[in-house]
């Protein structure tokens, strides 16, 4: 083992985690610790693990096949469901990059005292094309160490908030480490899914192949793919378990301060506090919903507007940082799947510019309290494309024709395959719930038929 190896492959792994701490990510962290407290951490502990053990297997095909996933799909598959699996990728990477745009906005929204209105955050956030591009002209380890800042800020505003409210540490450790919710009903349950569908992020699986790519391996010598295989597999622990902690910051703080809290018991505090989003808070006994947005309010109105505008920072970094590798994503598939050869410019404009037009709509038609039904849509659309990743992923990382030597064993193909059969369940149920709630017969009917073609499909890939 060498330290100055793993230095030179350090970089793909922290760009990947960046999925893991977006902003769809943060306010699934703090639903879940306002409505579960910390009975929910080892959902959190569990999703991350097995983000992990697929991103090994993203990871491998990069580097044994010299190709990204979506090319690898462009030459296995045929035309046709080719071009379906590119559209369903691309959703993914449009509804990801939505809560991404959104996130950065309220952050925006947020530092400027509500100055700056949510659609004027939009616009702000087309910028992130352009540092984009500044930055990736200047080399891929400029990039890098740009993602390595960011996280950085993330880590050290969330643990701000963590040692301001000084989580109980025996209930966190049991809430990590004991599978247990005692006294949870229906929306714990739901809560615990949308962890899982919010941490493990289709269009993650494309870029981590990609991103592998920018190492020199000698492929034609196993032990050198052996070894970056290593490499790469400790830089993804050591970034997973950074991003984990982060997540874990969040979770905790919403634990402590606002698990079973009511609307009045936050608004008289608000009032107190003089908050200028005190009307935010009905005073009624009605148990507190909290977003992003509502969330920032509240660690304002609790610890002081220092921690309001710490929170909107660290917001304000996982927007910004994830919206980027959105980018990158959106330019990987649309390579590979098409086999699209334009400029950067040119293909980066575009993949932004799909992802921010419907953004810019809802941001215009929508105000900034009422965007947690957006969200819930956007992670619903996201748990719909996984298997149009998951499966592919595997199937090709088994293949001995794809990866020779390096295909997986029987022992990763039937645990892969339970893997995703369990989160495909996992997130079916959670689509269903959501359709459920909507409570009109049309989109039952709709959703029947639309599910029919989906399940069809999804069989086609296995």
């Amino acid at each position: 083992f060498s330290f100055r190896k793993l230095w030179a492959f350090t970089g793909p792994g922290f760009l990947m985690s960046i999925a893991y701490l977006d902003p769809g990510n943060i306010e699934s962290d703090l639903q879940s610790g306002a409505v579960a407290g910390f009975k929910l951490l080892w959902v959190l502990l569990l999703a991350t693990i097995i983000g992990l053990l697929l991103q090994r297997l993203a990871a491998r095909l990069g580097v044994v096949t010299g190709l990204h996933l979506a090319e690898v799909c462009n030459r296995q598959y045929q035309k046709v469901p080719r071009i379906i699996l590119w559209l369903m990728v691309e959703l993914a990477i449009i509804g990801s990059d939505m809560q991404e745009v959104i996130g950065s906005a309220i952050a925006i929204n947020l530092l400027s005292v509500g100055k700056v209105p949510l659609w004027g955050g939009v616009l702000i956030t087309i910028a992130d094309t352009f540092v984009f591009l500044f930055l990736d002209k200047y080399g891929l380890r400029k990039l890098e160490a740009f993602f390595g800042f960011l996280i950085t800020i993330m880590a050290l505003t969330f643990g701000y908030e963590y040692i301001t409210v000084k989580p109980n540490q025996e209930k966190l450790l049991k809430g990590l480490f004991i599978p247990y919710c005692q006294n949870c009903g229906t929306t714990q349950l739901e809560q615990a899914v949308g962890i899982v569908g919010a941490v493990i992020m289709p269009h993650n699986m494309y870029l981590h192949s990609a991103l592998v790519k920018s190492r020199q391996v000698n492929r034609a010598n196993k032990r050198e793919v052996r070894e970056a295989n290593k490499y790469f597999f400790i830089e993804s622990c050591i970034a997973l378990f950074v991003s984990f902690i982060i997540n874990i910051f969040v979770v905790t703080v919403f634990a402590e301060a606002f698990f079973e809290k009511t609307n009045a018991d936050v608004s008289n505090v608000c009032v107190n506090a003089s908050s200028p989003h005190s009307s935010l808070f009905p005073n009624n006994n009605e148990t507190l919903q909290v977003d992003i947005y509502k969330g920032g309010v509240v660690l304002g109105c609790y610890f002081g507007p220092a921690a309001l505008y710490i929170w909107a920072i660290g917001i304000l970094a996982a927007g910004q940082s994830s919206t980027m590798t959105g980018t990158y994503s959106g330019q990987f598939v649309m390579e590979g799947f098409l086999n699209l050869r334009w400029s950067r410019f040119a293909r980066v404009l575009l993949t932004r510019s799909i992802a921010i037009t419907p953004t810019l709509f809802v941001a215009i038609f929508q105000d900034v309290e009422h965007l947690t039904g957006m969200n819930d849509f956007l992670n619903v659309l996201m748990s719909l494309q996984l298997p149009f990743a998951l499966i592919p992923v595997l199937t090709f990382t088994s293949l001995p024709s794809v990866m020779n030597d390096f295909a997986n064993g029987l022992f990763w193909k039937a645990g892969g395959g339970l893997v995703i059969l369990l989160i495909c369940s996992i997130n079916m149920y959670f689509v269903v719930t959501y359709v459920m709630s909507l409570n009109h017969m049309a989109l039952y009917i709709g959703a029947a038929i639309l599910s029919v073609i989906y399940l069809s499909f999804v069989a086609y890939l296995v």
